[in-house]
């Protein structure tokens, strides 16, 4: 965990110091490097016995988690938005 920790504050240090240049291409590297997070994950979650065993009972939950998370968070951005960006005439 600190390794994580220290990662982000060198990060935010970084980020401060180049604040002036131009760094849209960290957008592009943030977005492969999630890409690339999100295909070993499906790797591992495909190697794993347990998980593809117990696919139908495990995708059920997982469906039903995912719905109310989206729900959730579509709930959250109307509300953010209503409350704060909403002009008031």
């Amino acid at each position: 965990m600190i390794i994580v920790i220290s990662l982000m504050v060198c990060g935010i240090i970084l980020g401060y110091a180049f604040k002036e240049r131009n760094l849209k291409f960290v957008q592009k590297l943030i977005n492969y490097a999630i890409f690339l997070l999100l295909f070993l994950l499906g790797i591992t979650v495909g190697a794993n016995e347990d998980v593809m065993n117990n696919l139908d009972s495990i995708g059920l939950e997982a469906l039903l988690i995912t719905l109310a998370a989206i729900a959730g968070s579509v709930l959250c951005a109307w509300g953010v938005y209503h409350f704060f960006f909403m002009s008031t005439k």
